[in-house]
């Protein structure tokens, strides 16, 4: 019941930082680690969030049966194994099927929420159709969620006929089928990362997805298999990129130097990127391979004529006029350093604060429900609504530049250094904010990975 009571996202997310624990402990002990990305904290999590209805319903299927029944049994001579065996849990197996269907349907739906910790699943549609405003991609994955359930739930349905009309044949074949459903589904995962050579990592956000592919398309064209790890959460991917679990993805020095190093300064662009190329490698054994040459930095963001009829310009503006104005934030910025760093330079007190899912914090800004929201600076959406990127007078921010992080495994793999070294320094923040627009746009949308190969040639 406990477990019930933690959301089951955050239930996935607790459990990849206790494996990393303990597959660093167990290689310190015997030279082999195990894989803490991906399928076996979400095989943990789920398995906990599934034992509530599981264990309810056996227990009262159990405590239900007749004593009238048990006394007969008992009475025949039944060992206690006996009775249990052949008369309680028969008899109480539909409602233990009950149970079992129940968390079968609950679990499924929670399993698209792996994405996250870097498990393939039908999330990823889901994840990345609300990014990129994808609603076919969001259908898609919730219908094929929907009847995966429907199938899983009527071939347990299947098995519980066959315990009540005491039929070995239905029991055996809907257990068969349902063995044979879990095979048909992992192989093609098992597959993919079996066979790949690089594993490439990315963020919940369109930019990340672009530039996954963008270094994916260079890497596959040297001959090397790539599978891709999308969806990933900040701290996640840093620490699957340490952990050897990704091999190269992009992160932000405003990021890595507030979250990862825990630094509060801001000593200047230059100095941060130097002292995390220093850090990094020093800590985590971490390669910092040098910044595309853009920045993605944190940035307040209004409608225009909301901005202009208000006369703000600057956070000194915005401070002036914010009780009266609604903050509109993304998920975790509320919580990040960076907006404690902002918040007390300034000294914010706005009439009300909310956070949302990035694209319905777009949504939120243009419909009024939000005055002022936390945006990213080469952000497709900045350009396609028209919105007023707010100055930073005191430099209260950190720079954000997009660097290319590569894992400790793969710090002198010469091939893929090779192959993407030619991006630093390449992308400036107007072709990545049209990349970005590409795909966030309202009609006409590209694909991340079309929008990559626009990139690449942009590039070239």
């Amino acid at each position: 019941g406990l477990i019930q009571t933690i959301p089951s996202l955050a239930l996935l997310a607790l459990f990849y930082p206790l494996l990393l624990g303990l597959s660093a402990l167990v290689k310190s002990l015997s030279g082999h680690g195990f894989s803490a990305l991906g399928f076996l904290p979400s095989l943990l999590a789920l398995t906990l969030y599934s034992m509530l209805p599981m264990l309810r319903t056996a227990t009262a299927g159990i405590l239900g049966v007749d004593p009238a029944v048990r006394e007969a049994a008992d009475g025949v001579g039944m060992t206690p194994a006996q009775r249990l065996f052949q008369v309680e849990l028969p008899l109480a197996m539909p409602v233990i099927m009950a149970g079992v269907r129940t968390a079968a349907v609950w679990t499924i739906g929670a399993a698209t929420l792996s994405t996250p910790v870097g498990q393939t699943s039908l999330g990823n549609y889901i994840f990345a159709g609300l990014q990129t405003e994808n609603w076919v991609s969001v259908l898609f994955g919730c219908a094929a969620s929907a009847v995966l359930a429907l199938v899983v739930d009527q071939l347990l349905g299947l098995v519980e006929s066959g315990f009540s009309r005491r039929d070995g044949r239905l029991i055996w074949g809907g257990a068969a089928a349902l063995v044979v459903a879990c095979v048909v589904a992992v192989i093609p995962v098992v597959h993919v990362d079996a066979k790949a050579s690089y594993v490439v990592g990315a963020k919940n956000f369109s930019e990340q997805y672009i530039l996954a592919e963008l270094m994916a398309d260079r890497l596959e064209r040297t001959g090397a298999k790539v599978s891709r790890k999308e969806d990933l959460g900040s701290a996640v991917a840093y620490r699957a990129l340490a952990a050897g679990e990704l091999d190269v993805y992009v992160d932000y020095s405003g990021t890595l130097w507030t979250n990862v190093l825990n630094r509060q300064d801001n000593p200047g662009r230059a100095a941060v990127l130097a002292g995390l190329t220093t850090e990094l490698k020093r800590r985590d054994g971490v390669i910092v391979l040098g910044s595309l040459g853009f920045e993605n930095a944190y940035a307040f963001a209004m409608r225009t004529d909301r901005a202009q009829a208000l006369g703000v310009t600057s956070l000194a503006d915005l401070a002036r006029a914010a009780p009266s104005l609604t903050l509109g934030s993304d998920l975790e910025f509320l919580s990040r350093p960076e907006w404690k760093a902002v918040d007390t330079a300034y000294g914010f007190h706005f009439k009300a604060q909310r956070s949302f899912q990035p694209t319905f914090m777009y949504r939120a800004l243009s419909g009024g429900e939000a005055d002022v929201i936390s945006a990213f600076s080469s952000d497709g959406r900045i350009a396609a609504d028209h919105l007023t990127v707010l100055t930073d007078p005191k430099g209260a921010l950190p720079p954000y530049d997009a660097v290319i992080l590569i894992s400790p495994r793969r710090a002198g793999d010469r091939r893929l250094i090779a192959a993407l070294r030619p991006l630093v320094g390449a992308v400036d923040v107007a072709a990545m904010r049209s990349a970005n627009y590409s795909v966030d746009r309202d009609q006409d949308k590209l694909t991340p990975a079309e929008a990559a190969r626009a990139l690449e040639k942009a590039l070239r």
